[in-house]
């Protein structure tokens, strides 16, 4: 008996060691890197529209990505985001297993082109949708929640924003940035630190990749007719 207690004992501090050691390494080396993936310190230092949405949100994450097109080839991708319109360009089938019936638009579709102040963005059928709370043409849209009552302001508030900067005439960067804060609690906490954030980061990654490969593709490149077709239905079905 005395053998056996002694084994569970190493096994439990073992798996103790093992445990804490994998938390270190995401806390200090893994979370830094996906929080400001691609982005300069420069970028993530900087002030970008919207950011008084949130003013002193608890977690920020700002990545980056050099596209080899002009601004006014990337824009258009970005004004026609949401579930009912082009999609997000990442993991559909990923978003579809919980429910999104999302379609990635492999072109630009001329009726999704016009995004104002006071429209909203679906991320799912079910899900209430994101309202447009900033938009600068050819510069950056910011999608938010965020609460007109000032004892409350900032709580549960968060902000995601898509911000383009020339380089060149051939070249931007493109930028997206989310501010956000969240419920008080343990359970909170470890569900942002765990769960949330790093799928966020791993579906933004896709969605800027998938606008880097549109925007770059040559503009005789066919669409893709089925998820196009199917989003093209999706939009005048909404209406």
């Amino acid at each position: 008996m005395k053998l056996e207690n002694d084994k569970f004992i190493r096994n439990l501090i073992g798996a103790t060691a093992l445990g804490a050691g994998a938390l270190a390494a995401y806390a200090f080396l893994l979370r830094p890197w996906h929080l400001r993936w691609g982005a300069t310190d420069d970028e993530t230092d900087e002030t970008l529209p919207g950011d008084e949405f949130v003013p002193h949100p608890e977690s920020e994450a700002t990545h980056a990505i050099t596209i080899d097109a002009p601004v006014s080839e990337v824009w258009p991708w970005l004004v026609q985001v949401g579930q009912t319109r082009g999609g997000f360009y990442s993991y559909a089938w990923l978003e579809n297993l919980v429910g999104c019936d999302m379609y990635n638009a492999d072109r630009v579709i001329p009726e999704w082109q016009t995004l104002r102040v006071g429209d909203v963005v679906w991320l799912h059928p079910k899900a209430p949708p994101l309202p447009v709370i900033l938009v600068e043409p050819y510069r950056a849209i910011v999608l938010g929640n965020t609460s007109d009552e000032e004892e409350e302001k900032g709580i549960n508030a968060g902000t995601w924003g898509f911000y383009l900067k020339e380089v060149d005439e051939n070249t931007t960067r493109l930028l997206m940035r989310g501010r956000w804060n969240r419920e008080p609690g343990l359970v909170s906490w470890l569900a942002n630190y765990a769960l949330l954030e790093p799928a966020h980061f791993v579906m933004e990654r896709k969605m800027m990749l998938g606008i880097k490969q549109r925007a770059e593709a040559p503009s005789h490149q066919p669409a893709d007719e089925t998820e196009t077709g199917a989003a093209a239905s999706a939009a005048s079905g909404s209406g």
